[in-house]
């Protein structure tokens, strides 16, 4: 009996443990977040070889009387690129191009067989560098996805081309009319393997050719080619996204959807309050202080010299205006002295004001002398400083 108890104990002391675990685990987990963007992976990285074969078609003045079946020609491309994101990409090869037409001209390329309404048949070969700009449309309109089976893939580029034909020994031979082309295309690629790609590059080029195979004129002329790819790529072939940390939701987040809600509501609160607090205007303040303030040391309530020269000045004011009263109320400190000498620190203090004031002229009839047994400032004991004073006002 006490070994399956123990035995018991054991499992749901496991288990226990086992649940922390996982609840722990459940916690906070790190995942790749295409939607931050895309690191940009070292220079050596991402880079590609294609080879291509396949067949073009010319298109020039007279071209459409030769039979169609008998202007197509070979076209091959061997390119090395490299993709700076999912979506931009460069590429540099050699494209070979043979050309098949009709001519009104005698010379290079002619293949010595007359058509009907004074035409000759004429065959080039065309060898350049091209370099072209690439735009992975796939991963820019659906995202980037590593496995993707199908790639659509626009680009543009120029580049030139040297010209080979025949000459009248059937051999062939540099034609000194070189020439410049640009280009543009669309590559239908399909994912084989990690490494692999084949695909189907449909492309049109157009350039102003050697005079020949122009006809004689200088008119712009096309080349419409498709071709069949392999694609190799070379490592690194992915691109990596930033990791993330996502935190688990709780179980029931009502309550935390009901306390945001009711910040939200505080917060509109406050700036509805905030908007009105600034578009109200400022209320004037036409409330006068006192016309002055003469403060003295503890236990003074005699004036001094700079005191009276203040109550000079004063007394020119009181006599400007003689229609004005004036009230005088001596104060002095509660927090020392006892209250007999605080009453009579008050007395002392605004008879000595009044005396001054009347000695420099001011009518006795335009002063009230009083005091008040309060704290002028009531700044705490701290301040008692500015409590021991006589103020001059305005009488209402």
């Amino acid at each position: 009996m006490k070994k399956a108890t123990i035995l018991a104990l054991a499992c749901v002391l496991f288990m226990g443990q086992a649940a922390v675990a996982q609840e722990s685990a459940k916690e906070i987990t790190y995942v790749n977040d295409p939607s931050q963007g895309y690191l940009f992976n070292r220079f050596q990285d991402n880079w590609f070889i294609t080879a291509e074969g396949g067949a073009g078609i010319y298109f020039s003045s007279f071209d459409s009387k030769r039979n169609l079946m008998d202007r197509f020609s070979p076209a091959a491309s061997i390119y090395v690129g490299k993709w700076f994101s999912p979506i931009i990409g460069l590429r540099a090869g050699i494209n070979y191009l043979g050309i098949k037409g009709l001519t009104e001209n005698s010379g290079y390329g002619l293949v010595n067989e007359h058509m009907t309404d004074g035409l000759y048949k004429e065959k080039f070969n065309l060898f350049g560098p091209q370099l072209d700009v690439m735009l992975n449309l796939t991963n820019w309109w659906c995202g980037y996805r590593p496995g993707r089976i199908y790639n659509a893939t626009l680009y543009g580029g120029a580049g030139a081309f040297v010209t080979f034909a025949k000459n009248d020994e059937n051999k062939w031979k540099h034609v000194s009319d070189d020439f410049l082309d640009v280009r543009a295309g669309l590559i239908n690629s399909f994912r084989v393997s990690e490494q692999v790609q084949l695909s189907l590059d449909l492309r049109v080029n157009m350039f102003k050719g050697p005079s020949n195979f122009q006809n004689g004129s200088t008119k712009l002329c096309g080349d419409l080619q498709a071709y069949f790819g392999v694609t190799y790529n070379f490592k690194n072939r992915e691109w990596s996204t930033p990791v993330v940390p996502v935190c688990p939701e709780p179980e029931n987040c009502d309550a935390l959807r009901a306390r945001l809600a009711a910040a939200d509501a505080r917060i509109a609160d406050l700036e509805a309050q905030l908007r009105d607090c600034l578009n109200r205007p400022v209320e004037k303040v036409t409330e006068k202080g006192p016309l002055a303030t003469i403060y003295y040391p503890i236990g003074v309530s005699r004036l001094t010299r700079e005191d009276r020269n203040i109550l000079g000045a004063i007394a020119n004011v009181m006599i400007a205006n003689p229609n004005t009263h004036y009230t005088l109320t001596g104060w002095a400190d509660n927090y020392t002295g006892t209250e007999q000498i605080n009453i009579r620190l008050r007395k002392n203090r605004v008879a000595g004001v009044e005396k001054q004031l009347i000695k420099n002229g001011v009518p006795a009839s335009q002063l009230t002398a009083t005091t008040n047994n309060g704290s002028l400032c009531d700044l705490g004991e701290k301040f008692v400083a500015l409590d021991r004073a006589v103020t001059i006002e305005e009488t209402k």
